[in-house]
């Protein structure tokens, strides 16, 4: 069994998270148009822009700025409305090459989105997932700069 752990990070968006919320939820295709330096392809197993629960999305995105994009596929494990939040549970994809398992969830309260990666490591001296992380806060950073303009 590897280590487990856990990163939370949180970040003010003067836009509001609902709005990140809403662009997550409703229209990730959008996500490529706002930050195509870091995001290169998405695609949803079902018909529609929302997500639901269930939803099977695959990612091609670069977090190292090489040449060779690098893939993540997830399903949607839980949407709470309310709370603005989305679990996504990896089941493919590059990162789990270094991890047993990944779970990303998005929340939104007020002027703050906050990205939590709950994680286990295949060995110990597995690095924690930084890069991915840092790539994740800065796609909501990219969102933010989008409703701003």
């Amino acid at each position: 069994m590897g280590v487990k752990g856990k990163l939370i990070g949180s970040i003010e968006v003067k836009c509001g998270g609902h709005l990140i919320h809403d662009i997550f939820h409703t229209n990730p295709r959008h996500i490529l148009n706002i930050s195509p330096s870091k995001l290169s392809h998405f695609e949803m197993d079902h018909e529609g822009e929302s997500l639901k629960i269930g939803s099977i999305v695959n990612w091609k995105y670069n977090d190292d700025g090489s040449e060779k994009d690098k893939t993540i596929k997830e399903v949607i494990e839980a949407i709470d409305v309310e709370k603005k939040s989305i679990t996504w549970k990896v089941i493919g994809g590059d990162v789990l090459e270094l991890y047993n398992s990944l779970s990303i969830i998005t929340s939104c309260e007020g002027e703050w989105t906050t990205c939590t990666f709950v994680y286990e490591k295949k060995t110990e001296d597995t690095p924690e997932p930084l890069v991915p992380f840092g790539l994740l806060l800065n796609v909501l950073k990219d969102i933010e700069a989008h409703h701003l303009k």
